[in-house]
């Protein structure tokens, strides 16, 4: 498999400007979770900052808080707490995973000088993984495809007066 792109802008495929003397990166592949629920989780977090988002994905951990879902909402249950939106969930494996990659990014600022705490989530996208192939037993000796979807996150951190 080849390497990843890292930052390309969704409407033009061209790579996205980024600063490394203001800004620490993570990335990581092929992650055994929702690819719906990594995009609201992703979705939830950008914009805040490091610690803040940290403490977010914990009370999603422990179910205080839920994660608003405004794209995959369909039938999706109202609850409570949520400003400006209704429905939402708890997406407890997907929050912990990225919850890994906040704390990896956090690490790699600390290594690069920066202070994370005052960092802000400036860009995390979530793409598609490789697919997993995999099938299911059936009756008469049949057997019906089960594919496992990964999904590949990267996230950019930057320095907030910047």
């Amino acid at each position: 498999m080849g390497r990843v792109k890292f930052c390309m802008d969704a409407g033009t495929g061209t790579k996205i400007e980024i600063d490394p003397e203001t800004t620490a990166r993570a990335m990581v592949y092929e992650l055994h979770i929702s690819p719906k629920h990594a995009l609201e989780v992703c979705r939830a977090i950008k914009g805040k900052k490091v610690g803040e988002a940290e403490t977010y994905l914990e009370a999603v951990l422990e179910k205080r808080v839920a994660i608003p879902f405004k794209r995959h909402k369909k039938k999706v249950a109202h609850r409570r707490g949520l400003k400006k939106w209704y429905s939402g969930r708890y997406p407890v494996k997907a929050s912990a995973e990225i919850l890994k990659l906040i704390r990896g990014a956090k690490g790699n600022a600390e290594y690069k000088g920066f202070e994370p705490d005052t960092m802000r989530i400036w860009h995390v996208a979530t793409k598609k993984g490789r697919t997993i192939k995999g099938s299911m037993a059936r009756a008469f000796g049949r057997s019906t495809p089960k594919n496992t979807d990964t999904v590949t996150i990267e996230m950019i951190l930057k320095e907030e007066g910047s």
